[in-house]
């Protein structure tokens, strides 16, 4: 296996819009993703917080977040990485990419991650980070689509 990519694509029933506000806007982020997102703007060259607590109020796990792309309402990306001291950049964090594309009265959103073979990890830790972020995204992906769709039917 290659471990370079992760790459999925969905239909949500609400329209690019919606969906644009809720992949990029730090209170539809925390809705199904994070817990918390500080101090981020949509708009390039922003950068901020994700914050996930797994067991008590104590942060389990920190990350950086930067903007690389905002483009309402057809692309947000950004580079996160773990731990969140340094600065997102090709070669220490991730880049992920939603492609959102009118499709009906709905969005085709494609989203994508990328950067595990440019960490430098040896074998083994790249198979498990890459495994843990496809397990990740299993879990995250269904909830945007059930949150978008929520989001636009009000």
């Amino acid at each position: 296996m290659e471990y370079g990519k992760i790459e999925r694509t969905l239909f949500i029933d609400a329209t690019p819009d919606v969906v644009f506000d809720v992949v990029s806007s730090p209170e539809h982020l925390k809705e199904w993703w994070p817990q918390e997102v500080v101090d981020l703007e949509p708009v390039s060259g922003s950068r901020g917080t994700l914050i996930w607590h797994l067991t008590d109020p104590e942060p389990d796990h920190i990350a950086s977040i930067t903007v690389v792309d905002a483009q309402p309402p057809r692309l947000f990306s950004f580079r996160w990485l773990h731990p969140a001291d340094d600065a997102a950049a090709v070669g220490n964090s991730m880049l992920v990419t939603f492609e959102l594309t009118p499709s009906g009265e709905g969005t085709s959103l494609r989203m994508t991650e990328t950067g595990f073979r440019e960490m430098g990890w040896e074998v083994a830790v790249l198979e498990k980070e890459y495994n843990s972020h496809i397990e990740g995204w299993g879990i995250h992906l269904p909830r945007l689509v059930e949150y978008s769709e929520r989001v636009g039917s009000r």
